[in-house]
């Protein structure tokens, strides 16, 4: 990218637009992934439905936070390194800097949360993640599985994320995994009847890809390798319990899949057993996490500024809070950066494609079984709360009102019903 000031505009205009959506994105990765979609695909036209869903399917591949990747990879699209580095700091930013906020006032914050107005607008915005998650499940439909046999397919997927369990202890989302292994499979056996001239994305034959250069990817393949085998043995090799911290947190980014919730337990037997945060300190963090919006992951800023002085050493706390917050990321974007290229040109084989055709209404599953579980559940406790999922769902697929004002509607909504 140009070294202009048109360039850098951009770059600004990425931090702006995600960090609107790092305060305002609540729900989890898939809600995340569904105020996405609309914000790019539907106002902004950054890119079309099925590219969306090819970088949507890839990144539920990799481990670590989908939805971080997928805004890394739209930032880069849109502005080169710099829009990379701006969509992932203006994502993360809003949500790390409350947790870190939160580990310096543990009692006065903790305090806070049982007001009635703050507990009825938190309510609202998990409403409001019901109506976005189920615009994107209709959009996207619509347009990914136009046909009986994708939507019979999505359907499956669903079944299968719910079906099986959502993590296990060593931190596998397993439905996930299964449910999009199984769609690309049923696109190999009959994508190709799938890939018509009616139904398949015209500019799929001559898309460019993302244009990740393919030295950068072997660059971050092995930054990534040389971390994962060298950090544990520096570890090792010394005393310092904040170096061992380090390890266990890229270690945590590098290995799980599903991200969320996925990672706290990973998270939880690198901090708690070895003392560098209480058991109590961990739930009280992990509680406040889930009234945060944006990515669960800055759940490690708040870990990095709560550990013991004797671990920290010669840092602060919010320098310790920053340093777990790299740690735990970096592996996604070392991964994020060092498979799209080869990707992009994977894409392209005829087996590729077809296969991407059943991701594609995997996705969908996806979307589906989130909003079945944990969206809905977590979020519809009786009829005030379905008639504000309604309303909301009206506002964005009939009014086209900006999902802003429909989240900031429902939490006002919601203290407005705690109130009286």
């Amino acid at each position: 990218m140009p070294d202009t000031p048109q360039h850098w505009r951009r770059v600004l205009g990425v931090f702006l637009v995600f960090l609107r959506l790092g305060c305002t994105s609540f729900g989890g990765p898939v809600a995340h992934l569904a105020f996405f979609r609309t914000e790019f695909v539907e106002r902004r036209r950054w890119l079309d439905e099925h590219r969306y869903a090819d970088l949507v399917a890839l990144c539920q591949f990799l481990p670590g936070p989908a939805s971080s990747q997928v805004g890394m990879v739209l930032g880069w699209q849109r502005a080169g390194w710099g829009g990379l580095t701006a969509a992932w700091l203006g994502f993360t930013l809003p949500s790390a800097l409350l947790m870190v906020g939160f580990a310096y006032g543990v009692t006065q914050l903790a305090a806070l949360q049982t007001l009635p107005l703050w507990q009825g607008a938190l309510q609202g915005l998990k409403v409001a993640a019901v109506a976005v998650v189920a615009q994107a499940v209709w959009g996207m439909a619509r347009s990914l599985c136009p046909d009986a046999a994708r939507r019979a397919l999505a359907l499956a997927a669903a079944a299968l994320a719910l079906g099986v369990p959502w993590w296990t202890g060593d931190g596998t989302a397993w439905g996930q995994l299964l449910a999009m292994a199984v769609s690309a499979f049923a696109g190999l056996v009959w994508g190709a009847d799938w890939l018509n001239p009616a139904t398949t994305d015209p500019s799929a034959e001559t898309d460019p890809g993302f244009g990740l250069p393919r030295a950068a990817g072997w660059v971050a393949l092995l930054l990534l390798v040389a971390a994962l085998l060298g950090l544990p043995l520096w570890a090792a090799g010394g005393d310092s319990a904040l170096l061992a911290q380090v390890d266990g947190f890229f270690r945590a980014g590098a290995l799980v899949f599903g991200g969320g919730h996925v990672v706290l337990p990973l998270l939880q037997s690198s901090v708690v057993p070895s003392g560098a945060v209480s058991t109590t300190d961990f739930l009280a963090g992990y509680g406040a996490a889930q009234a945060m919006p944006g990515p669960l992951f800055a759940f490690s800023a708040y870990l990095g500024a709560a550990m013991n002085p004797a671990v920290l050493g010669q840092l602060a706390p919010w320098q310790g809070g920053a340093l777990m917050l790299l740690a735990v990321f970096a592996p996604a974007l070392l991964l994020v950066v060092g498979l799209l290229p080869f990707w992009d040109t994977l894409r392209q084989r005829a087996g590729v494609r077809t296969a991407m055709v059943g991701m594609n209404a995997g996705v969908v599953g996806l979307l589906l079984a989130a909003l079945v579980n944990p969206v809905w559940p977590s979020a519809i406790h009786g009829l005030p709360d379905l008639a504000l999922a309604v309303a909301a769902l009206l506002a964005l697929l009939r009014w086209r009102l900006s999902p802003l004002w429909v989240v900031l509607g429902c939490a006002g909504a919601g203290a407005l019903w705690a109130w009286i």
